[in-house]
């Protein structure tokens, strides 16, 4: 016997347990390889066959499908009313008649085929599984595992699915290790050629968001929310925040008393990022004057058309207003959707006075001088 089916049921039992697939998935798998094996050794590429097997001892059964008709044209299709009747005694014309055969064993060629059937259905029947348990779970956080870590590529086990964390989600400066256990932001399901792939993240907003999810019960309630988010992965966040009851004020709110909540998100992040949480502000001048937080500007002038700030902070704070590489301006930017331009107070000043204290024109000069000697002449007459 070159396949040995009842090692076959044997195996298939266990993969359907590692893998996760149901006992009927598998059999369903099964029967379809082995009714295309019979096919190739006994049958007829158009043939209508179903094959059944018992998981315990491996038995098989074959069953084809044939036309009655008057004469025969291909015996594999076709059958004649006469031997149908041997069968189904009430056979008619037009009737299909199965035939049932015990198949005790597959020759190679066909084995050769049930087997490759077989692989490509099990991937199948995984790659589906995998889609309806994780279709419902894009767009919120899981834990993972990571496996491997291969040049700018982490590879997470995430239980019944692989997930793959490329290097533009990942947080800057954050190293990675197997058997390291980490919180991921699944982001989509990629459909390819080899089966979904599941892109997680440790880089994007929206883990934050629900980072704080978990350690503000009163975003459940709706009592605070959070409006927008501007991130910067391993170095810096803002978050603007509102509440939307009486009396609750949004910041102390996601803080936490003693800083609890936010030092919880960044001890999941990394102690690195730091995070600016500031109220939003329905009047956009407003806004960004607390997205430039913790700089107070004195003055903010937009245009919405061109969605453009110019913002005027005090001289000795127009470093902070700028940050470290232009960090805190480009993320209020992000944070507003507006571009933001840092002037300083003592600018402002010096552009307000330049016509008071202008210098006159050496034309202005050179007049002035002509009139009074003219003047000193028409005098002395």
């Amino acid at each position: 016997m070159d396949f040995d089916l009842k090692q076959l049921a044997l195996t298939m039992r266990t993969i359907a347990e590692e893998k996760n697939l149901s006992e009927e998935t598998i059999r369903e798998v099964i029967e379809q390889a082995l009714a295309a094996a019979w096919r190739r050794d006994h049958g007829d590429r158009e043939q209508e066959v179903r094959a059944t097997m018992n998981m315990n001892n491996g038995e098989v059964h074959v069953f084809t499908s044939r036309e009655v008709v008057e004469t025969p044209g291909n015996e594999a299709l076709e059958v004649s009313l006469e031997d149908a009747k041997k069968t189904k005694k009430d056979a008619v014309l037009g009737d299909l008649i199965e035939t049932e055969e015990k198949v005790e064993s597959f020759g190679r060629v066909a084995a050769q085929t049930a087997k490759q059937v077989i692989l490509q259905r099990l991937r199948e029947a995984e790659r589906e599984i995998v889609s309806a348990e994780f279709e419902d779970k894009v767009g919120t956080i899981i834990n993972g595992i990571v496996t491997r870590v291969e040049g700018r590529l982490v590879r997470l086990d995430l239980g019944k699915a692989q997930g793959i964390m490329p290097m533009s989600e990942q947080i800057q400066g954050e190293r990675y290790y197997p058997s390291q256990r980490i919180k991921v932001f699944l982001k989509e399901i990629e459909r390819g050629f080899r089966g979904p792939q599941l892109i997680v993240s440790r880089g994007c907003p929206e883990l934050i968001k629900f980072l704080f999810q978990n350690e503000v019960p009163e975003m459940e309630s709706g009592a605070v929310e959070i409006k927008e988010i501007a991130r910067e992965p391993g170095v810096r966040t803002k978050i603007a925040v509102a509440a939307n009851a009486p009396g609750v004020d949004p910041v102390g709110t996601f803080v936490g008393g003693h800083g609890t909540r936010v030092q919880a998100v960044t001890g999941e992040i990394g102690e690195q990022e730091k995070i600016d949480i500031v109220v939003w502000a329905a009047e956009i001048t407003e806004f960004i004057s607390n997205a430039l937080s913790p700089t107070k500007p004195t003055r903010v002038q937009v245009d919405e058309t061109t969605k453009k700030a110019v913002v005027t902070v005090p001289v000795e704070q127009l470093s902070i207003a700028i940050g470290k590489a232009g960090q805190n301006v480009r993320l209020a930017s992000k944070l507003t959707g507006y571009e933001i331009d840092i002037v300083p107070e003592a600018d402002v000043a010096q552009v307000q006075e330049v016509p008071k204290s202008r210098p006159k024109r050496k034309e202005d000069l050179e007049g002035g001088l002509l009139d009074a000697i003219a003047e000193h002449g028409e005098a002395s007459k």
